[in-house]
């Protein structure tokens, strides 16, 4: 991989290399070869245990603050290379070649995006990476640990301070606490939940603060049918998007503050807060005038929507909370301990960080110590037992935020003035006797009898692994049907669907090519 560095990088389309190897695995290979780098470490460890030279395994860490490694080992020594090499698309050789960067290196971090949680076994994929942490110990030491890349900066910090479909017992204490009520503690819906909900008409108004939700969300031809027949649909949202086409019989489009605006509040200028991939927690305040003087802020709006709602018999004082936004941190520091003086604290520069019992080499688990867990076997995904179907990853551009296109341009594979595209590489297209250029349909391996299917898009040769091929998200998102999801966190798989790709029909063949590859 490589990205531009500098003005004259970006305005000649060259680059900078920024990683010393690129290893590809194929798409659902991620648990093959996270098992084959810890294999790998195994065998070296063997090796100088049997030539008397330094442990790689940091056998200390491992026996005085984990559980179960030794079923873990069974587990991998049973493990073929064969079927290692096969599920993850990478020889034995680069397996291990990676494998010995790793254990050469004193402090690692193990850094991964969200794509790979988005498989039929993500949660188990990070597992297998904080497996493969514990093997060297590279947890709860300077300069090491896991780091998992989120898109927004407050993706954490929205989920550390209660925002959860299943509230525990320590929140509900801690809300009974600061606000004198206790709030219910049955379990609402997640995502998934909430579009089988939908479909089944259980569900009546939907509300959206931000997000492109009929977009970003898998299924979404059905969804967005489902959304038509709600009673009523409303966004807060700081700008229009494909969402907002999407209503149900009434809709309210309500235009908030950017985080970029001034925030004027009875008591002055506010300032918000966020927390960042590192744990960081730190104030973010507007610098701009606000796009017009009638916008209000996320929290007035949704503040003003329960005063309107509850009226009189709610016990939180909404408009004061409002009025100044440390009487809201002040409400969060009660509520969560770990925020103490948090005021004073967002106004150091850079903030403070929130603390990790990881980092500390606390355990904080059932056993009182880090488990190993196994994975069972090296399918990522459920196998589609189709030799001719391919397995799409969705993936985006480099003009791309989330769902947000600033453009239809992609300089990371060369592609430009479109996105109705299907990438395949030059041995898949050979199989099946067609080339780049050609229109095509992508028709996914569905077993609940619905045709899910994306027409016209153009094949681009595009160096992917074999057995697998890659389109835009989200485009591509009606090829990903609701019940594909890991059931431990109910994560859709967006980067594992059976697919096959056939030929356009006429009408397609003859349609234009708007842009350029």
């Amino acid at each position: 991989f490589a990205a531009p560095q500098n003005p004259i990088e970006m305005a000649t389309f060259s680059s900078t290399p920024i990683s010393t190897c690129l290893y590809q695995v194929k798409v659902g290979g991620d648990a093959a070869v996270l098992k084959g780098m810890m294999k790998a470490l195994l065998e070296m460890d063997d090796a100088a245990v049997a030539h008397d030279r330094p442990r790689i395994l940091d056998t200390e860490f491992i026996a005085g603050h984990t559980l179960g490694f030794e079923t873990l080992e069974a587990d991998l020594r049973a493990t073929s290379w064969k079927s290692i090499a096969a599920h993850s698309g990478l020889a034995q050789a680069d397996i291990e070649s990676a494998a010995s960067l790793y254990a050469a290196a004193k402090n690692a971090i193990l850094v991964y995006g969200m794509g790979i949680t988005q498989h039929h076994c993500g949660t188990a994929n990070v597992q297998q990476v904080a497996n493969l942490a514990l093997m060297r110990g590279n947890v709860g030491r300077p300069g090491a640990g896991l780091c998992p890349v989120r898109g927004h900066s407050n993706v954490q910090g929205n989920r550390t301070v209660g925002i959860t479909e299943k509230p525990h017992a320590a929140l509900i204490d801690g809300i009974e606490r600061a606000f004198g009520f206790r709030p219910s503690a049955e379990h609402g819906r997640d995502v998934v939940a909430t579009i089988e909900a939908m479909l089944k008409g259980e569900s009546k108004v939907f509300i959206g603060l931000g997000g492109n939700f009929a977009a970003a969300v898998p299924d979404w031809p059905r969804v967005q049918a489902a959304m038509r027949n709600l009673a009523l649909t409303v966004h807060i949202a700081t700008k229009l998007n494909r969402s907002h086409l999407v209503h149900g019989k009434d809709a309210l489009i309500l235009p908030c503050l950017g985080r970029t605006e001034i925030d004027v509040q009875a008591n002055g200028p506010q300032s918000i807060t966020v927390e960042d991939s590192m744990s960081m927690v730190h104030a973010s305040a507007g610098r701009n005038p606000p796009a017009s003087p009638d916008l209000r802020s996320e929290p007035a709006i949704v503040a003003g929507i329960a005063r309107a709602t509850l009226g009189a018999r709610s016990r939180v004082p909404w408009e004061h909370l409002v009025a100044d936004y440390d009487r809201i941190r002040e409400a969060i520091e009660i509520v969560f301990p770990a925020f103490q003086a948090y005021n004073a604290r967002i106004r150091v520069p850079g903030g403070f960080h929130l603390g990790s019992t990881a980092r500390d080499r606390i355990w904080a688990t059932a056993t009182g110590k880090a488990n190993f867990l196994v994975f069972q076997g090296l399918d990522e995904d459920p196998a589609h037992g189709d030799s001719d179907a391919l397995w799409l990853t969705t993936m985006r551009s480099h003009d791309q935020y989330n769902t947000t296109l600033y453009s239809h341009s992609d300089r990371y594979r060369g592609v430009f003035g479109q996105r109705d595209v299907v990438f395949v590489n030059a041995e898949e297209l050979r199989r099946r006797e067609m080339h780049a250029g050609e229109r095509v349909d992508l028709v996914a391996l569905s077993h609940d009898g619905i045709e899910r299917v994306v027409r016209g898009l153009t094949l681009v040769e595009y160096a992917l692994p074999d057995g697998c091929c890659g389109a835009y998200y989200p485009e591509a998102n009606p090829l990903v049907p609701l019940y594909a999801y890991d059931p431990q966190s109910r994560t859709p798989s967006y980067k594992g669907v059976p697919v096959k790709i056939r030929r356009a029909g006429a009408a397609a063949q003859q349609g234009s090519l708007h842009g350029t590859v």
